[in-house]
């Protein structure tokens, strides 16, 4: 088990055991693709790696054989191209089999990987292309994708390859022809080309609430950060089929689709979905692939409780776990009705692996986000900046991060050494997100700092609401924001989509709002509702708070 080679112990006795005694070992010149990728095909060459499908039915089997020998040839042709260490490279890859053949060659040549969303405008790959200095751009094929980089490479100096999969085109280079061309060994790299642990690996680009993107930089230790996200708390098993339901654009597809998972030695299930989510057509590919482990943000589980979910076989299943939303108790409960399953959820974000989680030690609480990972010292601290007691709602933060950082953490700001030293230069890491703990050691997530509402004085978490609201049987999903009021400052609004037979109309809206005033505190209740027929999300299921609160300040 290549565990071993990175802990000192992989089983423990209670959470306490776990929280106090769990270690990670970060070898100096820890390399993804080497020490992991090519370990398992050399230990167990039939070992597989990864079960791929989509739409057209199309269907590819990969071993970890596979995955050295493509990502070896990869490799040689990147280092053809002057692809080197430290040299940027930018995927924009949906979920195509290439990108863990693109990513693990980038590992091994020391390069630079910045993961991209298939919504990249011109704008946006301008701004992520000089920034970062991108020197390629791998593409699948994406007719806006495509367009939208032919408009702004002419705009980006650095940029001197365009790289496409699946189909051929004018300007672009084949990535499945070019592979065909080279060998597929690749000797690991020596002297001032060998990659050490703190390296840059991966970046990030996240969006705040002002400013440009970010560039959220991680180095090589950051796959074995994701041991305690894939073993302990997605609980994947050697040898079988774990999913999470993620686009390669986002960090997301590095906490459940490759990192940790492989590290664990399980097989990655990616059914490659087009267009917009269809929930029948996931549990077909859940019940037809016997996935074991499975792992998905709360929104899609509330669009496959639509579906009559006892009529499909998910006993292959043996653990579920949610992340991107907080999860409402409605969820939790009709999922274990119909299933026996219970969902785990974890709490994290591009910057970190899973900071927070239900564990197998304990009995995960419907609406709760579990107990810290053994990685991180995780406190709340309230607004005047102490450290909060029970109860008490507070920004969580991740304590001591400049003399003691945590592995999976990352390390600051790509090129931005001044961005970096203020926010990880103090005492802690301040997440922006706020939670409260209860006397039991379990956190309780309230919403980002920017989600709060701020109403007639009083600060109001949009989860709780939205828990709320979505127990009744017209709701399938909500969001709750603050809109701006000429009184209060702010209102609570919900944006609703309806279950099939509901309709809109005012007798629903103060049925609705009636509602949440019994289920929580009256002041609460939501004051404007608004019927959508969907909620603007990204590609990986988070829904755009931000986006409606927009659309109701303009």
């Amino acid at each position: 088990m290549l565990l071993h080679k990175f802990l000192p112990r992989i089983e423990f006795d209670s959470y306490e055991d776990f929280k106090e005694n769990y270690k990670v070992n970060v070898p100096a010149d820890f390399n993804f693709g080497f020490d992991v990728v090519d370990a398992w095909a050399d230990a167990e060459p039939e070992k597989k790696a990864l079960v791929w499908c989509n739409e057209e039915d199309e269907e590819k089997i990969f071993t970890f054989t596979d995955i050295k020998r493509l990502s070896n040839r990869a490799a040689n042709f990147f280092r053809d191209l002057g692809v080197k260490k430290g040299s940027v490279v930018m995927l924009v890859l949906r979920r195509r089999w290439e990108y863990w053949i693109c990513a693990t060659a980038l590992h091994k040549l020391g390069a630079v990987l910045i993961p991209g969303t298939l919504q990249l405008t011109k704008k946006d790959i301008v701004y992520r292309g000089n920034a970062a200095q991108v020197c390629a751009v791998v593409c699948v094929n994406d007719p806006f994708v495509i367009s939208q980089v032919e408009a702004a490479e002419k705009e980006i100096p650095s940029l001197k390859n365009k790289i496409l999969v699946v189909e051929k085109r004018e300007g672009w280079l084949d990535l499945n022809e070019e592979l065909e061309k080279y060998s597929e060994e690749f000797p690991r790299p020596s002297g001032a080309e060998a990659t050490r642990w703190d390296d840059t690996m991966l970046v990030y680009f996240t969006s705040g609430t002002t400013g440009m993107p970010k560039m959220v930089r991680h180095n090589f230790s950051y796959p074995l950060g994701h041991i305690v996200t894939a073993k302990y708390w997605q609980q994947v098993e050697e040898n079988k089929l774990h999913m999470s339901v993620s686009d390669s654009g986002w960090a997301k597809f590095g906490w459940g689709k490759i990192y940790g998972q492989w590290v664990c030695g399980a097989a990655i299930f990616c059914y490659d979905m087009l267009g917009k989510f269809n929930p029948r057509r996931l549990l077909e590919h859940l019940e037809k692939y016997r996935v074991t482990t499975f792992c998905a943000p709360p929104t899609m589980f509330r669009f496959m409780l639509q579906e009559d979910v006892t009529k499909f076989d998910l006993s292959s299943i043996h653990h579920c776990c949610i992340a991107g939303e907080p999860l409402n108790p409605e969820v939790f409960k009709k999922w274990h009705e119909l299933t026996g399953l219970k969902l785990y959820e974890g709490f994290g974000q591009s910057e970190s692996s899973v900071m927070l989680a239900n564990f197998q030690w304990f009995e995960p609480i419907p609406g709760s986000t579990g107990k810290p990972s053994p990685l991180y010292d995780i406190q709340l601290i309230s607004q005047e900046g102490n450290v909060c007691e029970d109860g008490e709602e507070g920004t969580i933060a991740v304590m001591d991060v400049k003399n003691h950082p945590p592995v999976g953490l990352f390390t600051g700001y790509y090129l931005n050494e001044e961005m970096t030293k203020e926010k990880l230069g103090g005492q802690y890491y301040d997440t922006g997100d706020v939670a409260w703990r209860d006397s039991n050691g379990y956190y309780w997530f309230v919403g980002r700092n920017d989600d709060v509402i701020k109403c007639s004085g009083y600060r109001i978490g949009p989860f709780e609401v939205e828990s709320a609201l979505v127990e009744h049987p017209a709701v399938v999903e909500c969001a709750i924001t603050g809109t701006p009021d000429p009184i209060r400052g702010q209102v609570v609004k919900a944006t609703v989509v309806l279950a099939k037979g509901y309709e809109g109309t005012p007798e629903l809206t103060k049925e609705l709002q009636n509602y949440v005033k019994k289920a929580t505190a009256p002041y609460k209740y939501p004051r404007v509702i608004e019927y959508v027929d969907e909620l603007p999300k990204t590609i990986g299921g988070k829904i755009k708070r931000a986006e409606i609160r927009k659309a109701d300040e303009s």
